[in-house]
């Protein structure tokens, strides 16, 4: 058998997305694992997060991702990773600059503008470190050598060294102290569907995830005009104040509520006549009150179908 057919073998047997086969008490030990992370990552929540989470970073990581062959759940684990992994890496170098330290002139110290003009260059192999690292924690993922991410770099233009993408990951792995297995939206909106197949949900749970992909897609590309639209109509105000934005980050950053409305919005777009009974089954899992998942829900569609009423 060739390498082909043997690629191709695997790929045949490659898992797909199976529901209503882990038993309910397991279930419920793993939605209450993922409850209480979203709430610590919520209640340390970084000032800064959600930065890098802008549409060109998030669709290279996707494209990337697509490139080397990567299933979802990478592809949305190596946004949240980078995202957490930048603000950190980029604390630290701030504290080691000499503005920080107050040191006017001195060879052994850099400025912190030539520390930015580093990490500039830096990105994108830092960004193909988080793929790669999010790769290895997905046992049916091919997984990203750092032979790849060197073809990639050098073929955007990059004169990096054999050593530097070995080097970028260990960066990020020690940085963020090797506790890179975090949670991304995606992990919420599949275990919510497995809860609603044992609840009794009549639609297609495998078409329902099928649009929750792109659904979710969309709503990492219209990050900000998604939440800016949620925000408005939280405070009733067209200019939110400071304080207000500062107080929402957290609401930016719930992904359990993310998963609420991803979920809620596919229902709508595949059979209009559930949607009323998938928000109250959301509602009572999550604990979500039904206008917080009604609000988000109807900011996504918003932004995946146009202005429309939803029903009541």
């Amino acid at each position: 058998m060739n390498q082909v057919q043997q690629k191709s073998k695997r790929a045949a047997g490659a898992p797909g997305t199976v529901f209503g086969i882990a038993p309910m008490d397991v279930i419920e030990d793993v939605l209450l694992g993922l409850a209480n992370a979203n709430e610590r990552t919520l209640e340390h929540l970084s000032e800064h997060a959600g930065v890098f989470k802008q549409p060109k970073v998030i669709e290279l990581i996707f494209l990337l991702s697509e490139h080397w062959r990567q299933d979802h759940s990478t592809k949305y684990q190596a946004v949240e990773l980078l995202d957490r992994f930048m603000i950190l890496h980029i604390e630290e170098l701030y504290k080691s600059s000499a503005e920080y330290l107050k040191i006017k002139e001195s060879s052994q110290v850099k400025s912190w503008g030539s520390i930015k003009a580093s990490l500039s260059h830096m990105l994108l192999l830092h960004l193909a470190s988080c793929i790669q690292i999010t790769s290895k924690l997905h046992f049916h993922s091919n997984i990203i050598n750092n032979h790849m991410v060197l073809q990639f770099l050098q073929s955007a233009g990059y004169a990096y060294k054999k050593e530097d993408p070995l080097m970028s990951e260990l960066t990020v792995l020690k940085t963020l102290h090797f506790h890179v297995n975090i949670y991304s939206p995606f992990a919420y909106v599949e275990m919510l569907l497995e809860i609603l197949d044992h609840n009794g949900c009549p639609l297609p749970l495998k078409d329902v995830h099928e649009i929750c992909v792109m659904v979710l897609d969309l709503v990492y590309l219209l990050r900000s005009p998604i939440y800016e639209s949620i925000l408005k109509v939280s405070v009733d105000l067209s200019t939110p104040s400071s304080l207000q934005r500062s107080k929402f980050l957290a609401v930016k950053e719930d992904h359990m509520l993310l998963g609420t409305g991803v979920i809620s919005a596919s229902t709508y777009i595949i059979n209009k006549d559930c949607w009323n009974q998938v928000l109250e089954h959301l509602s009572n899992i999550t604990g979500i009150s039904v206008n917080s998942v009604f609000d988000m829900c109807s900011a996504i569609l918003k932004h995946c179908v146009g202005d429309m009423e939803l029903l009541n």
